[in-house]
């Protein structure tokens, strides 16, 4: 599989769906981060097992292969090789590092799996943090969902979209922030670790539900722009070699909008159903702890009884005691 070099991303063959697969990159920070994420979370899981305790196959496959692997994947595969050259494997990208990336990452519960390994210094650390002003203000859902609906518009129609193609420091903060407000927003909505922002099930399905309109609002907007994003960039790109095979820029443009109406759409509804699920799976938990706690209840009501004679007390036949 050939290895895109700064050098060579001048000239980049025909995009297709198998360059997606088979062209790779490597950006060093992002290497980093991925793979110590990934170390960190694997290592903790090893300490608890050494102790004989157990952690959920599933949240290390949702953490380590969904939300890691789809990071890696986001960023290292054909999509960043291709996500500075064309607006729309980048919108590809942007929805699945500010989308699904965190959804996982949330479902792999790293938090609570940090409380259970860390030294008990460390983890005082973690619970001071979690316990700060600081968390309560991020994990605070309304603002919480400003930004993750407003940080698309200021990347598009701000100079931040300019800078990020033209800096490969700026491009690389520009994905990790896109995950990290996609994570303030999603991770306390799924309820798996001890955040704050936490709130009932309702409340969580209306605030994905709100997504949905400010997705197609940004996209429809995208679409029907006649102003290019990003256009000295994606201009100078076509007076050069791959200028024979990009599309129009506007056109271009115009699938980005669709992309990001159609998988903030997808993506956002698939929540909602996860979403409903939980809601489901922990009212029949609490249905079968309420059943549990009247049974006791009727257990002790028929010792109680057996206690005392009888169902009446022991009263003789007649009414005479």
């Amino acid at each position: 599989m050939p290895l895109a070099t700064e050098s060579a991303a001048l000239d980049l063959p025909e995009f297709t769906f198998g360059r997606v697969f088979s062209t790779w990159t490597l950006d060093p920070a992002l290497f980093v981060v991925a793979v110590w994420a990934t170390g960190a979370y694997l290592y903790a899981v090893y300490l608890l097992r050494r102790r004989g305790d157990r952690w959920p196959v599933g949240r290390t496959i949702a953490f380590v292969g969904g939300g890691m692997g789809t990071f890696f994947f986001a960023t290292h595969s054909g999509l960043g090789v291709y996500d500075s050259t064309l607006l729309s494997v980048h919108m590809v990208q942007h929805m699945v590092l500010s989308m699904i990336v965190p959804l996982f990452l949330a479902l792999g519960a790293p938090v609570t799996l940090a409380l259970r390994t860390l030294p008990p210094a460390p983890r005082s650390w973690l619970l001071a943090l979690l316990h700060s002003g600081l968390a309560k203000v991020l994990g605070f859902p309304p603002l919480a969902f400003g930004l993750f609906v407003l940080t698309p518009w200021a990347l598009y129609f701000s100079p931040w979209y300019d800078a990020s193609v033209s800096s490969e420091y700026v491009h690389a903060m520009t994905h990790i922030h896109m995950v990290a407000v996609g994570a303030l927003f999603f991770w306390p909505l799924m309820g798996v670790d001890p955040l704050p922002g936490r709130v009932e099930f309702p409340f969580r399905m209306l605030l994905v539900f709100l997504t949905l309109p400010f997705h197609a609002f940004l996209g429809l907007t995208v679409m029907n722009q006649v102003t290019l994003i990003g256009e000295d960039h994606y201009l100078g790109l076509r007076e050069g070699p791959m200028g024979e095979w990009l599309p129009e820029a506007l056109a271009d443009q115009h699938l980005a909008g669709g992309i990001l109406w159609g998988s903030g759409d997808l993506v956002a509804i698939v929540f909602l159903a996860v979403l409903f699920s939980q809601w489901v799976r922990q009212s029949l938990r609490e249905g079968e702890r309420e059943d549990r706690r009247l049974d006791r209840l009727e257990a002790q009501q028929r010792r109680a009884e057996a206690d005392n004679g009888g169902p009446d007390g022991g009263a003789a036949p007649g009414g005479v005691r």
